[in-house]
């Protein structure tokens, strides 16, 4: 049996071009990155990451994020508990 097998796909190139970036900059390389992925996929029988839509809430509060609308600034995360009411 052969100890390792070749995988071919296509993607996008500028989005190859970014995640490869992100591996470099975590010191991996894209065949390592991809043999973690399909350890994790192996370890929990799926994905390793919900897949999912997001409801109306999650769109704008992800919304909001982006323009920094509705943001509460907090000193530490004691302050941040506190404004919590945790």
């Amino acid at each position: 049996m052969a100890r390792s097998a070749m995988i071919h796909a296509r993607t996008d190139t500028n989005l190859k071009a970014e995640v490869e970036a992100v591996f470099k900059e975590l010191g991996l390389t894209t065949t390592e990155a991809l043999n973690l992925f399909f350890s994790q996929v192996r370890l929990f029988k799926g994905l390793p990451f919900d897949v999912r839509i997001p409801n109306e809430e999650t769109i704008e509060a992800m919304e909001d994020a982006r323009k920094g609308r509705n943001l509460t600034a907090c000193k530490d995360a004691e302050d941040m508990f506190k404004k919590l009411d945790i």
